[in-house]
């Protein structure tokens, strides 16, 4: 399947993102996500991590890994492959917390790639950011409805989402763990109000990064994902995964780059020999595979122990830190390897770098996710005899 996928992504996709520098609503926007979603459908390829009880091919997260990393190759190519952030971990949440009829109305179309979705839980400040537990948008029982308000924004996919996945306080208070419920609220509920995009400088996320307010958002009971005041819970479920499958992506990513940087160090020649042939450059290019080896080998087994079901707190912390920094530093080493050109859109390494360093706050930035190893730790060996 990784292998149909890179052949898929560099005849079908790499050329979209190519003609518009990776800008995917000068590509088109969902006109283009319908027709490379509709062409890996054909091919066989579309969610290759859905269920596929619902139309999905089923692989688990070490079968994820090649595919994709080769989808990851082009800026477009999980778009393409119905595989991009935040769809694919809502995918993930939606088949492991969702109703039957939850999954019916929500996950199977999302599956099909019919529609589109958002995860709200990021907030202005003080609001929910790398502490969730800051969380204060709140939910409020009304009979039997419950009333959403609450403004949040970095809602990633927003406009054009047909759901959004709602994060909301309903019980503790602000700066306490527990307390928070998911909801799903159609996009088009009375109250759902699209402020605006932020402007980020990354340009390849389809719906792009958005302010929500949610004023009197009324919803009914079904609509609550899971359990009352077990959100932060389910998050876990999430993100996790969500974490690992960046990564893999972006490792696509970043292996172009350092391909189409050693490529041109060993065809253009300087003082007398080709970039490639001298030792600084050697360096450079060495690094890379180094840290490309290193984010696979940690990737590796932080997909093995998800798959065996466990939490795999500490090692996806440590992958999805490790490998922002890791990929971030090849593709700045691929950048000054290809010299002058390695800032224009002339090459894809300019758009990538671009595009890949926002890794390292997404999701969690590497510092907070630093913290949390740290804390855990001092717990196991901390107290323990020298």
């Amino acid at each position: 399947m990784a292998r149909r996928v890179r052949a898929f992504i560099e005849e079908v996709v790499t050329p979209h993102e190519d003609a518009h520098d990776g800008d995917i609503e000068a590509a088109g926007g969902e006109s283009l996500r319908r027709e490379l979603q509709g062409q890996a459908r054909e091919r066989g390829l579309l969610t290759p991590h859905g269920p596929r009880a619902l139309g999905g091919l089923g692989l688990g997260m070490a079968q994820r890994a090649a595919v994709f990393e080769e989808a990851g190759r082009s800026l477009f190519g999980p778009l393409a492959l119905n595989i991009n952030a935040p769809d694919e971990g809502n995918v993930h949440l939606l088949e492991h917390v969702a109703t039957d009829e939850q999954q019916r109305q929500f996950l199977a179309p999302l599956v099909r790639g019919e529609t589109r979705s958002a995860f709200a839980m990021t907030e202005p400040s003080p609001g929910a950011g790398s502490d969730p537990a800051q969380l204060l948008t709140e939910a409020t029982r009304d009979g039997d409805a419950w009333v959403i308000e609450g403004h949040k924004h970095f809602i990633t996919g927003a406009d054009g989402a047909a759901f959004h996945i709602v994060m909301a306080r309903t019980g503790g208070a602000p700066g306490r763990a527990g307390g928070a419920t998911m909801f799903l609220v159609p996009a088009d509920t009375p109250g759902v109000r699209l402020v605006r995009h932020l402007g980020t400088q990354d340009r390849s996320m389809l719906g792009g990064h958005c302010e929500i307010r949610y004023e009197s958002v009324r919803v009914g009971h079904d609509a609550v994902l899971g359990e009352v005041d077990e959100g932060f819970r389910y998050a876990q479920v999430r993100l996790g995964p969500a974490r690992m499958t960046h990564v893999m992506r972006w490792t696509g990513a970043a292996q172009r780059a350092h391909e189409v940087a050693v490529r041109y160090a060993a065809g253009r020649r300087s003082f007398g020999s080709s970039i490639a042939d001298q030792g600084l450059a050697q360096q450079l290019i060495a690094d890379n595979e180094i840290d490309l080896a290193a984010t696979r080998a940690l990737l590796g087994e932080a997909c093995r122990q998800l798959d065996a079901g466990e939490r795999a707190s500490h090692i996806t912390s440590v992958t999805k830190t490790f490998a922002a920094e890791a990929l971030h530093r090849v593709v700045d080493r691929a950048v000054q390897l290809c010299g002058g050109l390695g800032v224009t859109s002339d090459l894809p390494v300019a758009r990538i770098a671009r595009e890949i360093r926002p890794f390292r706050i997404y999701d969690g930035p590497s510092e907070v996710h630093r913290w949390s190893i740290a804390r855990r730790a001092v717990r196991a060996h901390g107290q323990t005899s020298p």
